[in-house]
C-alpha cells in the first residue's frame, strides 16, 4: 500500500509518502509571509497553499523514488483547521485521486498527532495517554488503539499554544513567539516571578485567566520601570513558561493516576518546547511512567502523520467517498 498524504490545515504546506508503514519522504514547506502580520493571516494561508502544493508532492514523490501512477490512495488532512487552507489540500486531493481512480482517505488533524509516534520507534503500547498541546489545542486523549481515541481532558477557554504566543506579543517578540519564549527561557530563573494556577474540575484545563494576569503583571511593572521586559525578558520568559508547563503536568499526572497509564505521550506543535519535554521526563522518572516524544520534525504540522493515521485506515480499509468536503471544526 503506497499512499501520498497532503496536510494543508494552517500555514505549512506538506506532502508524505508511506509504503507499507514506512516513511518515505516528508516534505515541508512553511510560509514566511505571516511573520510580518504578526501571526496567521487565513487569506494569505490558503493562497500560499495553491503555490506550494504542487512542488511539495512533486518533491515527495521524487524522494520517494516512485511516480504517482506507484499510488493507491491519497490522503488528507479534512479538518480541524482553517477553511481556506483545508480547501486547497481536499481539492488537490480528491483531484488526484478521481485522475488516478483510486481511493481518498480523510484524516484528523489531532488524530494524526497523536499517530505521529508511530513513525519512528520507540513506539508506544495501547492504551497510553497522549497531552496534545497546540495553538489551537490542549487536550489529554486516551488512546485505546490507533483508531479508537477519546478525550478526556481539553482546555475550556484558550489552548496553551495560544497563551504562549499571547506571552510573545505582549512582550513585543515576533511571531513565531513560542519558540523565542523557549529560547529566552533557557537562561532565566523560573522561580523569579509568580503566577496564579488556575484549578478547572476534572481533566479540563483553562489559560484565559492566566494571559489576564501577565497582562496585568506587564502593565503594573512596566508602570514602576518602562525598562522592565528589556532588562528582565529571560527570568519573564521562564516564569510564564514554567507555570504553563505546571498546569500541563499537574493535569496529565491526574489523569494517569485515575486511569491508572504509565504508557505517557505528548504530540503537537507545543510538544517541541524543550522545557516541556525536559519537565516531561523529570515527572516520569518520579512516576515510573514509560514517556514517549516524538522527534522534532513530527511535532510541528507535517504530511508524515496524516500518512501514519492514513495507513490505520487504509488496513481496515477505511476509505471516504468524493463528496466529501472540509471540516474547520471536524468532531473526534
Amino acid at each position: 500500500m503506497t499512499i501520498l498524504a497532503i496536510e494543508s490545515s494552517c500555514d505549512d504546506s506538506s506532502a508524505a509518502v508511506i509504503i507499507n508503514g514506512k516513511l518515505c519522504s516528508n516534505i515541508v514547506a512553511s510560509q514566511a509571509i505571516h511573520t510580518k502580520w504578526g501571526g496567521v493571516v487565513p487569506e494569505l494561508a490558503s493562497r500560499a497553499h495553491q503555490q506550494h502544493i504542487v512542488p511539495v508532492v512533486a518533491e515527495a514523490l521524487e524522494k520517494a523514488n516512485i511516480t504517482k501512477n506507484d499510488l493507491n490512495a491519497i490522503a488528507f488532512t479534512r479538518g480541524p483547521g482553517l477553511l481556506g487552507s483545508l480547501l486547497v489540500g481536499t481539492s488537490f486531493a480528491k483531484a488526484l485521486a478521481m485522475g488516478l481512480d483510486i481511493p481518498l482517505i480523510d484524516v484528523h488533524h489531532m488524530q494524526a498527532h497523536v499517530l505521529a509516534h508511530f513513525i519512528d520507534e520507540p513506539k508506544p503500547n495501547f492504551p497510553f495517554l497522549c497531552l496534545t498541546v497546540s495553538g489551537g489545542h490542549t487536550q489529554i486523549v486516551f488512546v485505546r488503539s490507533a483508531l479508537d481515541m477519546e478525550i478526556i481532558g481539553e482546555t475550556q477557554d484558550d489552548a496553551v499554544g495560544e497563551a504562549f504566543d499571547k506571552t510573545a506579543k505582549l512582550l513585543n517578540l515576533p511571531y513565531p513567539g513560542g519558540p523565542l519564549i523557549d529560547k529566552y527561557a533557557k537562561e532565566g530563573n523560573p522561580n523569579r516571578f509568580e503566577f496564579p494556577m488556575v484549578e478547572m474540575q476534572g481533566l479540563n484545563f483553562s489559560f484565559s485567566g492566566i494571559k489576564t494576569a501577565f497582562l496585568y503583571f506587564l502593565q503594573k511593572e512596566t508602570k514602576k520601570n518602562p525598562n522592565f521586559v528589556e532588562e528582565n525578558i529571560a527570568d519573564i520568559c521562564a516564569s510564564m513558561q514554567n507555570i504553563l508547563i505546571k498546569i500541563l503536568l499537574q493535569k496529565l499526572r491526574k489523569a494517569s493516576r485515575q486511569y491508572k497509564i504509565k504508557e505517557i505521550a505528548i504530540a503537537g506543535g507545543v510538544s517541541a518546547n524543550s522545557g516541556l519535554r525536559s519537565e516531561l521526563q523529570k515527572l516520569g522518572e518520579t512516576e515510573n511512567w514509560n514517556v514517549y516524544i516524538p522527534a522534532f520534525q513530527y511535532c510541528t504540522d507535517n504530511a508524515g502523520m496524516i500518512a501514519m493515521a492514513a495507513h490505520f485506515k487504509a488496513e481496515e480499509k477505511i476509505f471516504c467517498t468524493q463528496d466529501v468536503s472540509p471540516s474547520p471544526r471536524m468532531a473526534w
